[in-house]
């Protein structure tokens, strides 16, 4: 995927103006890594279908208090990151926390070493939120930066992964098998996982601004099988591959993306999801669930 992007010899000057093209030609960023994403995808969009009680929901806070634990995969500039803790904590833009660290914890990860620098920079939870720089399709590097996180609270796997319109970018650069294996290490390494797929359109498009900046095109784009319904395709990977259950769809955002909420299987028997969440998601007519 993505190597480290030099610094133009020109200057500060040549490096603002490559910033500022990448901003107005996203295909210049064929891995995702948009310099400004939230410009056009604001986090808003997705926590507005979200309930801020859901972790709390789904991780209930026992004699023994350990924190929740959180993956956010391609967390860009950690916009979303941010926004998705302070969400589900119900923090007010200014609001600290000091109980927050020992009660969320996120390891956030982009492949663009820039982004996860500016994401450490303007970070406002620098104690709860941890950002790395970490190609996540390198297992060698994933397994051991991934394991050293989790180590330091005695744990194994994260409570739950965010994997927010990164599908694409992996099934663009690393095929249908690619993608399969992506899916694969998520739902091993989390409880639960929140997922975002972008739809075939969105393929098309990426391919498009490529061809139009005189790039070369995805290397996969024309020989992938997995195509069309993309959000059903990754459903079906994940629940007849993968060993997870979809519990939920939480709706679409105004740019047309499902957030898909998925447990693995061995998860149901010993922490089923609580029946309050399932019965206040079907009162507010927000939340499709799935018995089987």
């Amino acid at each position: 995927m993505a190597a480290s992007r030099k610094q133009p010899t020109g200057g500060v000057e040549e490096a603002a103006a490559e910033d500022e093209r990448r901003i107005l030609e996203p295909g210049a960023a064929p891995f995702g890594n948009f310099p400004h994403y939230s410009r056009f995808h604001p986090p808003e969009q997705r926590l507005r279908l979200l309930p801020p009680e859901l972790l709390r929901r789904l991780f209930p806070r026992g004699p023994e208090t350990r924190p929740i634990l959180g993956l956010d995969v391609g967390c860009n500039s950690g916009d979303l990151s941010v926004a998705l803790y302070k969400h589900f904590l119900s923090l007010r833009d200014g609001e600290t926390c000091s109980d927050a660290s020992r009660e969320l914890h996120f390891l956030c990860c982009d492949i663009d070493p820039d982004l996860v620098e500016r994401a450490e920079k303007e970070c406002p939870f620098p104690d709860a939120l941890t950002f790395i720089t970490l190609d996540f399709m390198n297992q060698r590097t994933r397994k051991v930066l991934l394991s050293s996180f989790l180590s330091q609270f005695g744990r194994s796997v994260f409570d739950i992964g965010f994997c927010m319109s990164i599908t694409m970018w992996i099934h663009l650069n690393h095929g249908d098998h690619g993608l399969w294996e992506f899916l694969a290490h998520l739902s091993s390494l989390c409880r639960y996982l929140l997922v975002e797929p972008q739809p075939w359109k969105c393929y098309r498009a990426a391919a498009r601004r490529l061809r139009k900046l005189g790039l070369h095109d995805f290397d996969h784009f024309h020989s992938l099988a997995i195509r069309g319904d993309m959000a059903n395709q990754i459903v079906q990977i994940l629940t007849q591959d993968h060993g997870m259950e979809l519990v939920c769809c939480f709706g679409n955002t105004s740019w047309d993306r499902s957030l898909l909420l998925f447990r693995a299987k061995q998860t149901t028997e010993t922490h089923p999801i609580p029946e309050s969440l399932i019965e206040e998601g079907r009162e507010r007519n927000r939340l499709t669930f799935w018995r089987q």
